[in-house]
């Protein structure tokens, strides 16, 4: 039975063999074999000190195991042991917490004017509350990395293969992977189950790329096929310590006695996964964080808003006003206290000063002063709002769940809701300045489609592409607004194929003019190329795994079109044609000589066949720029019509490839096969140079068949989004692992580019000095000139900036690699590096590694002073989520480590428009109202409380009741302006989106700058200057008693009290503008609960009610003035902020009163010129964006231009 086992098995791998000898066609390196570079030499040293027993718990090098650490991982902010620490360090760097604190614990002395539970309860509600929420946050984060930390694989233990836990596993193991699982560590790749020992890797979690990578182990370890071949086996490795370089990796492996050098293309990263191959062994070299992946991730921050960081100053100011007049009062106090006694004889005898404690001794005023200025700091506490901090947790906390509810976030067809994860930063999704945003399933579906193509010079393809729908909508044209309506009827449910052309589709191409050309064309794209055909044996269908998207667009579209591809052996192609002549299907195969793989440098891809008839063609696609140039002058007489059909497509967002081929001779092809076939067995430095030669020399005279057009599936509303994002006056930067051309090709397609901007680009692939330098190998040298070279380019950009600056309407591209970058990011090139970026309309930052992609960010927070946020939807950008001020994740298909460490997730890019012109404008607004009305409010009842002292002596008596000080923030007024924190509108959300220029309140901290702030406390003080003198004077000589007592302090403080709670409950109906059930609600019950407490507090014993008691119901409610004042004062503590508010509405209106103003009426028909007028504000010009392509076709500005700023001299 086991030998029939083993017999399957061979036979499915020998059945696969032609799958993975895709690999030997291409141009690609040599299989590593024994040591022979002069990285062996670093093996041992400073950075490569790790060494690996392989398979060590099996054999007698067991105990040689050093100790690495455990393939856990973690990613929360706390643990058991710093819960308590850090969570009390995270609360008392409020400055507001460390001032309870120390009032709080003088409370339990002489000094304090009210009972210690008083001060020290509301101090512990609100970091209680705090730290449960931090809990509750954090524990999410728990849970998924047990989930992930208890993933099964297998892993050898004992001679046979178990499962166990991800969490388990140790440095040495061998581990069997499977089909579409993701790798649990860094792997050394053994074998698969190829027989040639290959595999296909998805590093969609690394990079962002969904092509597959090809991973090949080395040929001494590749004949491990069984699991129990792996009985005996041994092996040292040594090999670099934890970094985090992803795509570089030294090291060699020692297999019986002999010693082999490790590459890049034997490692497999933790956190990609395993495609198209059944299974593959591996021994893990890196465990947990020291992950290349992990490595990439940065440490969780703990995220403070601006306004919180703000408010602290805030309260720095008061404290010190609070100082300030503790220190002024506490003088008066010092004099008062000692012109008490006047020689010897008490002038106050009925405060007895003769027999009086330290605390009021006229013969030791100074020390009575002292102490009376602690008293007056805890008195004048009432200063600083307690629960702003706790009231603001909470406003924040229903933001986030009505973000989590609003159904225009939701993607039904993922069942995913929008998500706050954190509640911390709601307003500064309201701040936004510059957007962060990877491409690879942020900005696209990974999903590209046939479109358009150019065949002889004839354009083919009716389809209408989004950034064309996107367009016409803007300027709302009727005739491709109907033809994109048209053509939803024609499409079909094929992956990667939109075209709707009749004159090419079933067949029809046949009766076209240039139909030798429309074949070859079909007949190209059905052949160049290196994908592998799948077919269903059921249903006879066939399908196709491509390493790019693009390339599977192209043979689904020559399926569709009468070419279909549905097989591939080791040394050729089988077709299934439309014959031309008979109009029926026929089999042709054709032999696949060589292929010349696509590269960034390249820019193009060909194959060489020989077809039935012995002739040999050279089939050739790739870029215009390089394509172009080697076209035959004499038969591509279509050129410049071709071009411009590219123009055309390019315009409209499309990826364009040129089509060309060319008929060899036997000679000229036996002349170029000998060349290459020595060029690529050569081991010489200049290995690659020779080879590039070789082809460089055939792909010349080639003949034009046309373009292709393949459009980059972007997600639903990526260019409406974007577009919206920018008139709002956000900047948007794309960070993406991609190839230059790929990323350059989506900026197209979501309209960060455009046809007439020029772009900068900065590059040292084509730097001819850097590229002699290399060969020389002199490392030290490279890298001088790298940088050099660099700067130069950094230096030029900006120069063409600054020349361009005087021409209007002129924008700028910004385009870097991620080799530049490295150079870029250095402490003193970062600097220019950023001005050149400023200037630019859109940045594209492309092969950027996931620490490039925090340190971007990084950067550009540091730099700019303003709110950044990221967005991205695998690990590879979990670095940017985490340094950014907002991290955003995508719940996408893959993974969810992006979702983990955000601090808002949702479903798609688009939803970014809603969440911050609409909730981010709104939390921004609230919160900014809600803090200035709590200083406010705070500020009117602490400076009442003031002017009763100085009537007093500042002898330290509080105004107040104890229990009415304490309640004050915690029933009374807390109500209204949490209310308003959660339900306020100021713009309504379709006016929000109308007029997105309104946005800009936030980034430019319109709403929270310090003259507003100011000017509430200014408010707040004229409040409480018009309370109390018009309640006293009111009342100075008024009877309370039947007996025709005057008021005392009880009647006084209890009607200043209720004047207090009145007039700023009130002034939220002023401040407030919308207005639902649950605001009035709080407004009106705040003021009830006041009476409330006057009934209940003064029915109470008076041992505890003290002066309270049966206050309300024998004086006050008894006493007509007293209801009287209560309607006057606060009425009259209003008219100061009515009157201004009114003016300035009037006279000096705000951009959002204006909105306001046109919301109120309903709409702008009935004053269409000023609606017009603030739309044409509102939609501002902006380099980017559908609305800025639109824009500069209006003008007619230049073709499309491309600047390299390595180029220009």
């Amino acid at each position: 039975m086991a030998t029939g086992g083993d017999g399957r098995r061979r036979a499915r791998r020998r059945s696969k063999i032609r799958l993975s000898r895709l690999y030997s066609f291409a141009a690609c390196g040599r299989r590593p074999t024994a040591v022979d570079d002069e990285s062996a030499s670093r093996i041992g040293g400073p950075g490569f000190s790790r060494v690996v027993h392989a398979n060590a718990s099996s054999n007698a090098a067991g105990d040689l195991r050093p100790a690495y650490c455990s393939n856990s991982v973690s990613t929360t902010k706390y643990n058991a042991v710093t819960f308590v620490p850090k969570s009390l360090f995270e609360q008392f760097r409020r400055v507001a917490n460390i001032y309870f604190l120390i009032s709080g614990c003088l409370a339990y002395t002489d000094l304090a004017p009210y009972t210690s539970i008083s001060a020290v309860a509301p101090l512990v509600l609100v970091i209680l509350a705090t730290m449960v929420k931090e809990a509750i946050e954090d524990w999410r984060r728990k849970q998924q990395d047990t989930e992930v930390n208890n993933r099964k694989t297998k892993v050898l233990q004992n001679g046979a293969f178990h499962l166990t836990r991800w969490m388990n596993l140790q440095v040495g193991d061998i581990v069997k992977v499977e089909k579409d699982e993701f790798f649990p560590a860094d792997l050394i790749l053994l074998s698969s189950s190829y027989e040639d020992a290959i595999c296909y890797v998805e590093t969609m979690n690394l990079d962002g790329e969904t092509n597959l990578k090809l991973k090949q182990s080395l040929e001494a370890s590749s004949n491990l096929q069984e699991d129990e071949s792996f009985d005996s086996f041994g092996a040292v490795i040594r090999c670099e310590d934890p970094n985090p370089h992803l795509y570089s990796f030294v090291g060699n492996i020692e297999i019986e006695e002999q010693q082999y050098s490790l590459s890049p293309q034997q490692i497999l990263l933790r956190d990609s996964k395993l495609r198209n191959t059944e299974y593959v062994y591996g021994v893990v070299i890196f465990t947990g964080h020291d992950t290349k992946v992990m490595q990439n991730a940065m440490k969780v921050p703990s995220k403070r808003s601006k306004i919180e960081r703000k408010m602290d100053r805030i309260i720095y100011l008061l404290l010190s006003s609070l100082v300030l007049i503790s220190v002024i009062g506490s003088i008066f106090f010092a004099i008062a206290t000692k012109d008490d006694l006047q020689d010897g004889r008490p002038k106050r005898w009925y405060l007895r000063p003769d027999n009086s404690t330290i605390y009021f001794k006229p013969n030791k005023a100074a020390i009575s002063a002292i102490l009376h200025f602690f008293t007056a700091m805890m008195l004048y506490g009432y200063f600083i709002p307690i629960s702003l901090y706790i009231s603001i947790e909470i406003v924040k906390l229903l933001q986030a769940m009505f973000i989590n509810q609003d159904i225009h976030m939701y993607h039904e067809e993922t069942d995913m809701p929008a998500h706050a994860r954190t509640s911390n930063l709601n307003e500064e999704l309201g701040q936004v300045d510059t957007i962060l945003t990877d491409k690879t399933g942020t900005l696209t579906c990974n999903s590209m489609e046939f479109i358009k193509c150019s065949i002889a010079g004839t354009a083919y393809g009716r389809g209408i592409t989004e950034v064309e729908r996107a367009m016409a909508k803007r300027k709302g044209s009727p005739l491709i607004a109907d033809m994109a309506s048209d053509t939803q009827g024609f499409q079909t449910a094929i992956k990667g194929f939109n075209f709707t052309d009749e004159r090419v589709m079933n067949g029809n191409w046949v009766n076209q003019p240039n139909s030798g050309v429309i074949e070859m064309f079909f007949r190209l794209l059905a052949v160049c190329h290196t994908c592998i055909p799948e077919v269903d044996e059921e249903s006879g269908k066939v399908s196709y795994e491509a390493e790019s998207p693009d390339e599977a667009a192209f043979v689904v579209a020559a399926r569709e079109l009468g070419f279909t591809f549905y097989q591939r052996t080791q040394t050729g192609v089988s077709l299934h044609e439309l014959d031309s002549l008979s109009g029926h299907h026929v089999d042709r195969s054709y032999k696949l000589l060589h292929v010349l793989e696509f590269n960034s440098a390249r820019k193009r891809m060909s194959v060489i066949v020989r077809n039935e008839e012995g002739n040999i063609f050279l089939f050739s696609k790739g870029a215009d720029s390089v394509m172009f140039e080697r076209l035959s002058n004499t038969d591509s007489a279509y050129r410049e019509v071709t071009q411009q059909h590219i123009n055309e497509y390019a315009d409209a967002g499309l990826r364009t490839l040129v089509l060309a081929y060319r008929q060899l001779d036997e000679d000229e092809y036996a002349n170029f096969d000998r060349k290459f076939t020595a060029a690529k067995n050569s081991v010489s430095a200049d290995r690659d140079e020779t080879i590039e030669e070789a082809a460089d020399l055939l792909e010349r005279e080639l003949v034009l068949l046309g373009a292709t057009a393949v459009e980059d599936k972007l997600q639903k509303g990526v260019p409406e989004c974007i577009d919206k994002l920018a008139q709002a006056g956000i900047k948007i930067w794309v960070l993406t692992g991609d190839k230059m051309e790929t990323a350059i090709n989506i900026g197209y397609a979501c309209s960060l580019l455009r046809q007439g901007m020029k772009q900068i680009t900065i590059t040292l692939d084509q730097a001819a000095e850097i590229i002699a330098l290399e060969k020389g190998g002199e490392k030290a040298a490279v890298t001088k000139a790298s940088k050099d070279n660099v700067v130069k380019q950094i230096k030029e950009g900006k120069k063409q900036i600054d020349d361009a600056s005087a021409v209007a309407g002129e924008a700028f591209a910004l385009i870097i690699d991620g080799k530049s970058l490295t150079y870029a990011l250095e402490e003193d090139a970062k600097g220019a590096f950023m001005e050149l970026a400023v200037g630019c309309g859109s940045v594209i930052c492309c092969r950027s590694s996931p620490k490039q992609k925090a340190l971007v960010t990084r950067l550009v927070k540091a730099s700019t002073g303003k709110v950044t946020l990221a967005i991205g939807d695998g690990a590879n950008d979990v670095g940017m989520i985490q340094e950014a001020d907002i991290g955003v994740g995508i719940s996408g298909a893959e993974g969810m480590q992006a979702v983990m460490a955000s601090d808002v997730s949702v479903a798609q890019f688009r939803f970014l428009e809603r969440l911050l012109l609409v909730h981010g404008h709104w939390c921004y607004s609230r919160i900014s109202a809600m803090v200035c009305y709590f200083f406010y409010k705070n500020i009117t009842f602490g400076v009442t409380l003031f002017l009763y002292e100085a009537y007093t002596s500042f002898s330290g008596q509080p105004l107040y009741n104890d229990w009415a000080l304490s309640l004050y923030n915690v029933f009374f007024t807390s109500l209204p302006v949490i209310a308003m924190g959660v339900f306020d509108q100021d713009v309504s959300a379709r006016f929000c989106l109308r007029y997105p220029m309104l946005y800009q309140e936030g980034p430019q901290n319109l709403l929270f700058r310090w003259s507003r702030l100011l000017g509430w406390m200014a408010y707040g003080v004229a409040s409480a200057v018009i309370i109390f003198f018009l309640t006293s004077a009111a009342l100075q000589h008024q009877a309370f008693r039947r007996g025709g007592e005057v008021v005392d302090l009880a009647v006084l403080g209890g009607t200043a009290y209720t004047c207090v709670v009145w007039a700023v409950n009130a002034q939220m109906t002023v401040t407030a503008n919308y207005f639902t059930l649950v605001q009035h609600a709080c407004i009106w019950g705040g003021v009830a609960l006041w009476y409330v407490f006057l009934l209940a507090y003064g029915a109470i014993t008076p041992t505890f009610s003290t002066g309270y008691f049966m206050l309300f119901t024998d004086a006050l409610a008894a006493a007509p003035s007293y209801w009287v004042l209560t309607l006057l004062v606060p009425a009259a503590a209003l008219l100061p902020y009515f009157t201004f508010a009114a003016a300035k509405t009037w006279f000096f209106p705000d951009y959002h009163n204006k909105i306001q103003w046109l919301q109120q009426r309903g709409s702008d028909a009935d004053d269409p010129e000023f609606g017009h007028v603030l739309r044409q504000f509102s939609v501002r010009s902006t380099g980017v964006g559908v609305s800025a392509r639109r824009d500069a076709m209006d003008l007619h500005l230049p073709p499309h231009t491309t600047t390299s700023a390595s180029t220009i001299n």
